[in-house]
């Protein structure tokens, strides 16, 4: 499964402090791993509010639909953040993160690791979007364990959103 193939769901307000939705994202959430000149592979910080009542928990991901692989390529997946939980703070996403809440944990991005990775398209690529997205599950526990795919937690909440919010930034290197 890929990212596009989540059902719509209804919608919910998400705000950040990092990123205003349609804008170039700032150096902190670009890639320092991925060589971009001022990178810090931050995970930016957001606020949610409005969730359906039927959600039970959250999942956070950040995901470039324009890279230049089939399937898109996933930076951030958070997973299990509980219904009490309405934020993360900018760098939850570092790698063992102490600013996840507790029982959230992240999945391993398309790099590899289990963290956020800045924004980071290939030179000449032309503009990326990274959609950045809250998703409110019927569920405390996706039932995915860490080193769950990709694949399979856009399977689980194929089945298991009943909200989405999301913003989209952009980013280029020439």
């Amino acid at each position: 499964m890929k990212y596009e193939d989540l059902p719509d769901a209804p919608s919910f307000s998400l705000t950040s402090e990092s990123l205003v939705d349609g804008e170039t994202l700032n150096l902190a959430q670009a890639s320092k791993r991925f060589e971009v000149a001022g990178g810090k592979d931050e995970s930016p910080q957001l606020s949610w509010s409005g969730a359906p009542a039927a959600a039970q928990g959250f999942a956070v991901t950040v995901f470039d639909p324009d890279a230049p692989r089939a399937g898109g390529f996933w930076h951030w997946a958070v997973v299990n953040i509980p219904a009490g939980v309405d934020s993360l703070p900018a760098g939850a996403g570092a790698e063992d993160s102490p600013d996840l809440p507790a029982g959230a944990f992240q999945l391993n991005n398309d790099a590899g690791f289990a963290g956020y990775l800045g924004a980071a398209p290939p030179p000449g690529h032309g503009p990326h979007r990274y959609i950045v997205a809250v998703h409110a599950v019927d569920v405390e526990d996706l039932g995915l364990g860490a080193g769950a795919s990709l694949d399979a937690l856009v399977g689980k909440l194929a089945s298991h959103s009943v909200g989405r919010a999301s913003i989209t930034g952009r980013f280029e290197r020439r």
